[in-house]
């Protein structure tokens, strides 16, 4: 049975931060994610998570200037240095909460520019070979140019040849599936295909984002499968949901712990 994590950032908005986690754990969650951490401190999360005996299941590593439209700063090549302060930023959170899986986003960029490709290959090898020493996988996640446009990376099969093509065992797919079934479709086929590189997987209904109750997927099935090629990561709930988040929670109570 897949193990759900609630999106922080996106459900429990009707509670300040530091309350979501107590909000979801009631609900019966029993991992929580959320895109970005920093404007709490380390500790002031560690301490919700073991209140609510919550796993931290990912967060993503600093995005640079989010107020100013930057999305990551992975492929801007005179970036470099901010990066890597980044990513020790992000691993002092990792070790507060005990997450083994961060996201890295890729930033606003020609994907077929080649210092572009050059900057995200050098910050990519360089973040996952910083989070091995911790024990912790880097993930690359494809976004739709729909929800981000101009985003660096957003196609399954770059993301693909290039976990491939670095060889690094703590470098992952990130299988957004509402990210996926914008970009390509065929998810199911996908998700047979890529389950084996697979770090963690996220849902959301198609095409608004909301519970994963309908519309174009059908999620009970999906469900049924990633049970059936074993996959035993988590599954982030990073969907916006219709109105409060405990009055759209019926997809999940089969799966609520008690």
């Amino acid at each position: 049975m897949p193990v759900f994590a609630a999106n922080l950032t996106m459900m429990f908005n009707e509670w300040a931060f530091l309350d979501r986690f107590d909000a979801a754990a009631e609900a019966g969650f029993a991992a929580v994610e959320y895109l970005f951490p920093y404007e709490a401190t380390p500790e002031a999360i560690a301490e919700r998570l073991a209140r609510n005996n919550l796993q931290q299941a990912l967060f993503n590593l600093p995005p640079g200037d989010w107020a100013a439209g930057e999305r990551g700063i992975a492929a801007l090549p005179r970036r470099f240095d901010a990066l890597k302060a980044d990513v020790e930023q992000a691993l002092d959170y990792a070790a507060a909460t005990g997450v083994r899986r961060l996201h890295l986003m890729a930033g606003i960029a020609d994907c077929h520019d080649e210092d572009a490709t050059s900057a995200y290959r050098r910050s990519v090898t360089y973040a996952a070979g910083r989070l091995a020493e911790k024990g912790i996988d880097l993930l690359l996640e494809p976004i739709n140019g729909r929800n981000m446009p101009g985003y660096f990376l957003n196609d399954f099969g770059a993301a693909e040849r290039l976990i491939a093509e670095c060889g690094l065992p703590n470098l992952k797919l990130q299988f957004d599936i509402y990210h996926r079934q914008i970009i390509h479709g065929d998810v199911t086929i996908a998700l047979r295909h890529l389950l084996p590189i697979a770090g963690h997987i996220q849902i959301a209904s198609v095409p608004s984002r909301n519970e994963p109750d309908g519309e174009e997927l059908n999620y009970p099935y999906l469900f049924g499968e990633i049970d059936r090629l074993g996959y035993d990561g988590f599954v982030g709930c990073e969907y916006i949901p219709r109105g409060r988040t405990l009055d759209g929670l019926g997809w999940f109570k089969p799966f609520a712990r008690s």
